[in-house]
């Protein structure tokens, strides 16, 4: 078992402590030192103190249900303002999917090859599993790209531009206390809707008078653009593809390679790294590939600026924390104690905003307990980069005046058990699970389904309240050219939506469409069996998926409902949508269903 607390992911130097409250990790702050019962009636005289001026007018501005979703960019921005070593850490996401999918793939070598060594692959202690697994990544990546570097006959993309290579410039980041004045300058910059003038929220006005498309007319070195059917000429080589017609698929990858680029239009930008997925699954190096672009060296720094771009451009995420955060506020009143199961938190970018508003809620703020959990990461410490999430949650909070506990828990989530969660008696208990279930494989790849595990796991939490977010996805079957067409149509839709909401010309989205999206397509095209992490379903499929496990699913409120509803027409592109069905939330692009969210309960367990 994995489940760690701060002292035994960090240096004995540190003063943070195994399931490590606020008051040991920062003791030279007094206010942390008084008990949660004491700093709750105290809360209203001592926690705004803490809270810089900027902020204190927000919170006092008469509103009885303070929005705080913009709390997000602020934390992104302390985290790059004050961690310079961002700069040097890898992306969390990346890493763990790679490992994940490196791990499957090295169990069914050893499966298949050699059976004395199956029971103790599947019975391996984790951390154990962690560290030879981030040995084996290494090298997977090295023979990988040695492999598609010698292959010159399998290396146009390399020709027109790396796969996700984008020129950028390293920028030092000032390590500035967050109570200095340049802190809140910038806070005002990043909290959207806040300002006067020009904000990060596009009202409609402002998007449906934007164009960000390429002339009518324009060309391309000199040369007319030849009218082709890009998405036609990707289903005919998927097609090929299936069928093992090598000259067909080669030739169709070279006539798509002539008019697709990963700085084009965003039919051109697809049919590029689409072309690049098809082309490893040809030359049957997709994990490989998968494998080598997990390694390559984007920083967490980049990243998080990356993710900024991102929810200031589309709502998806921005909107699924705000539902969330809202519910959870809302059954938190009148709790003394609130636990918060987060299956995949990685930054943990959902909670200040949830932070920020229990620190306002009258006769103060309930303790909180968050249990992090997320798979482990490369190398011998598999758990640091979780619990590094709770040290940044513990200043959020101390800078709030919230009472604070933090677990973290590093493994694989199917191989989690109820004790391994340390719950207490008569505190409200949460499980939030956003947008990550389908990394964890379902039936078709392994019969016992780790996926209906994890499921059952939360069952037997017994959670007051189950929040759960799915990626709305028709490309987790089997047979090639129907994933393939369905993931192309997927993917359209969120390309089309980037060159709405996105300038061409800008890296985050280039590295928003390489590093991330890019890197998805690739291992749903090339990869197949336990080396496809990526595995969604629609939200239908985990609705039955859900009642099987034992759950009920409970109204969505319909006031939260509305408030996300206004912000989307407010603030983001009109083609971006806000329905209900069935008790869930969708959110999507052009009519298409992207995003889906709801609540669940326990089955046996009363309103």
């Amino acid at each position: 078992m994995d489940a760690l607390g701060f002292s035994s992911c960090f240096p004995p130097a540190n003063d943070f402590q195994g399931n490590c409250r606020s008051v040991a990790a920062f003791p030279d702050e007094n206010h942390f030192k008084v008990k949660p019962e004491v700093a709750a009636v105290n809360h209203s005289s001592t926690s705004q103190k803490n809270i810089p001026a900027d902020l204190k007018q927000d919170s006092t501005d008469g509103s009885h249900d303070m929005d705080h979703s913009d709390a997000i960019l602020k934390f992104i921005s302390q985290m790059l303002m004050e961690e310079e070593d961002l700069e040097h850490m890898p992306c969390m996401l990346q890493d763990c999917l790679a490992l994940q999918a490196t791990e499957k793939s090295l169990y069914d070598v050893l499966l298949n090859n050699d059976n004395n060594y199956a029971d103790s692959t599947t019975t391996c202690d984790c951390a154990a599993s962690e560290s030879y697994s981030g040995k084996h990544s290494s090298s997977s990546s090295v023979s990988s790209t040695e492999e598609v570097e010698s292959r010159g006959k399998k290396n146009r993309f390399r020709e027109e531009t790396d796969f996700f290579e984008i020129d950028r410039c390293s920028k030092h980041v000032e390590n500035c206390d967050f109570e200095s004045e340049p802190i809140e300058m910038y806070d005002n910059v990043l909290l959207c809707g806040r300002t006067d003038g020009d904000s990060c929220g596009k009202s409609k006005k402002l998007w449906r008078g934007h164009n960000r498309g390429r002339p009518k007319g324009s060309k391309k070195h000199g040369i007319a653009k030849e009218v082709v059917d890009l998405t036609g000429l990707l289903i005919q080589c998927a097609q090929a593809v299936a069928n093992h017609d090598f000259r067909t698929a080669n030739e169709l990858l070279i006539r798509i390679r002539q008019h697709s680029s990963s700085h084009g239009d965003s039919t051109e930008r697809l049919a590029h790294y689409f072309a690049t997925a098809l082309e490893a699954r040809l030359a049957g190096t997709g994990m490989e590939l998968y494998a080598a672009l997990s390694t390559r060296w984007i920083s967490a720094a980049e990243i998080l600026k990356a993710y900024k771009t991102l929810i200031n451009a589309c709502p998806f995420r921005k909107m699924s924390n705000m539902l969330a955060n809202k519910t959870i506020n809302k059954l938190a009143v009148g709790a003394s104690s609130l636990h918060i199961v987060d299956f995949g938190i990685l930054y943990g970018f959902q909670w200040p905003c949830l932070i920020r508003a229990l620190s306002e809620r009258p006769g103060g703020p309930p303790k909180l307990h968050v249990t992090g959990i997320d798979l482990p990461q490369p190398g011998f410490r598999p758990a640091d980069r979780v619990a590094e999430t709770g040290r940044r949650l513990a200043k959020y909070c101390m800078r709030f005046g919230v009472p604070f506990e933090y677990s973290s828990i590093a493994q694989k989530w199917e191989t989690i058990k109820v004790e391994d969660i340390k719950i207490e008696e008569g505190e409200l208990l949460v499980v939030n699970s956003l947008y990550r279930l389908q990394n964890v494989s379902d039936e078709t790849v392994i019969t016992t389904s780790p996926r209906d595990a994890v499921l059952r796991l939360i069952r037997k939490i017994n959670p007051d309240m189950f929040i759960f977010g799915v990626v709305n996805g028709t490309y987790n079957i089997p047979y090639f050219v129907t994933r393939f067409r369905e993931a192309l149509f997927q993917y359209s839709s969120l390309f089309d939506m980037f060159d709405a909401t996105m300038d061409r010309a800008d890296e985050n989205r280039l590295l928003l469409e390489g590093q991330l999206y890019g890197k998805e397509a690739l291992n749903i095209i090339a990869c197949e069996g336990s080396e496809r992490v990526e595995q969604p379903e629609t939200y239908k499929q985990w609705q039955v998926r859900n009642k099987r496990a034992g759950f009920r699913q409970v109204p969505l409120d319909a006031e939260i409902v509305k408030c996300v509803k206004n912000k989307v027409e407010m603030e983001y592109h009109v083609d971006f949508s806000v329905d209900e069905d069935g008790k869930w939330m969708l959110q999507g692009w052009k009519g298409r269903v992207l995003h889906a969210l709801s609540c669940w309960q326990p089955a046996n367990k009363s309103s």
